[in-house]
């Protein structure tokens, strides 16, 4: 069985006995179907080419690098809350665990009731020895249990049956403590009882919300508080982990703050900034014929790539996305799974990868997660992440 804390709202309750459901891919059904993190970040993308083309000067205004102390930290109670977060198995696992596992709720802000759901998996062998390792799954958007943790590097993946779970081998705690958390509100289980904050979240707030459920983790799992400590993640993690390690560092140096003890940061495929992204995406699609020469040139002429995105420049982006079809973004010389019924998939354009996916693999994941039989909680997005 799966055990969460108790939180204070009914809301939050029946969300608590709620299996692993549908919100963890709220994304999914919400956003036309994308699931993986490749789609759902060109629609991010194209949707800041948008925005800044009706800024008055017509560029993207950059961020300079600021400290970010987190000041205005809720920190709640948490005796007796690891016990009630243990998981004594998962539904299909194969067999006994010889390692234990933990998911639930941390309270980041008890005034607006906004909690982060993670799923936790101690080392294999030697946990006390291993270091603590976060999981951030980009998007933004994604989640990081149903994407990180059952698709990728945590230490079961779901069976064809729909049913059982197999082990991954690959499994990144066979060499670290692996801390999963679903971030920010709105994403996977991690909800808000206020409104308002699914349409005001960003980069800022995403970063004090993780440092905040951080301190208040170490507090549940205080074996931790000293050990060696690292930021991984993918994708739009690119944002959401740079600035949560200055987020870490800036607290470290406050008098009588709370200290994580963080060594480094590891990002795959980052997402750093949307000129340096199109630049390079455009390059590499040219380089791999992948899209026309024609098309690659007409990017080269009318986009600069410094900020200013002209109509003739979003005209010749999105030929070149449609130029690519149906592909894998992260193996562009693999297979692409797609539903046999509905051949036409295969040409239409890159959104449709996101589509032809659901057919490789979450047909028998959903599955999985939708067999217990609970309530299922109203899905919750992000509509407005700046």
């Amino acid at each position: 069985m799966i055990s969460y804390h108790s939180k204070p709202s009914s809301l939050a309750s029946r969300m608590r006995r709620a299996a692993f459901a549908l919100q963890l891919f709220c994304f999914l059904f919400t956003h036309g179907a994308i699931v993986d993190q490749a789609a759902r970040l060109r629609q991010f993308s194209s949707s800041r080419l948008e925005i800044q083309c009706r800024h008055k000067d017509n560029k993207v205004h950059g961020r300079s690098h600021v400290d970010r102390a987190t000041t205005n930290i809720s920190r709640q109670p948490q005796d007796g809350l690891k016990e009630a977060d243990k998981v004594s198995e998962l539904p299909g696992q194969p067999g006994p665990a010889v390692f234990d596992q933990y998911a639930g709720y941390v309270t980041v802000n008890s005034t607006a009731g906004k909690a982060l759901f993670y799923y936790f998996v101690e080392a294999a062998q030697d946990p006390s020895t291993k270091p603590l390792v976060l999981w951030l799954n980009g998007g933004p958007g994604c989640s990081s249990l149903g994407g990180g943790a059952m698709l990728e590097l945590g230490p079961f993946f779901v069976n064809s049956d729909n049913k059982t779970l197999s082990a991954n081998k690959y499994a990144w705690n066979n060499v670290a403590n692996m801390l999963f958390l679903e971030s920010p509100a709105g994403v996977g289980f991690s909800y808000s009882n206020t409104t308002s904050d699914y349409n005001n979240t960003g980069d800022s707030s995403t970063a004090a919300d993780a440092y905040t459920f951080l301190i208040n983790w170490l507090e549940r799992f205080p074996e931790y508080k000293s050990r060696d400590f690292f930021i991984t993640g993918e994708s739009y993690g690119g944002h959401y982990i740079p600035q949560l390690a200055n987020t870490i560092l800036s607290n470290n140096k406050i008098a009588n703050a709370p200290v994580i003890n963080l060594k480094g940061i590891a990002i795959g495929n980052a997402y750093l900034d949307d000129n340096t992204n199109t630049r390079a995406s455009m390059d590499y699609y040219w380089t791999h014929a992948m899209i026309s020469r024609e098309t690659h040139q007409a990017v080269q002429q009318h986009c600069g790539f410094n900020g200013t995105y002209t109509g003739d420049c979003r005209t010749a982006i999105t030929a070149a996305n449609t130029e690519l079809g149906v592909i894998d973004p992260y193996n562009i010389y693999a297979t692409v799974c797609y539903n046999a019924s509905d051949p036409q998939n295969l040409h239409g354009s890159v959104k449709t990868f996101s589509q032809s996916l659901l057919s490789c693999f979450s047909p028998q994941l959903i599955t999985w997660f939708y067999r217990q039989p609970t309530p299922t909680p109203v899905p919750r997005t992000i509509s407005n992440h700046t």
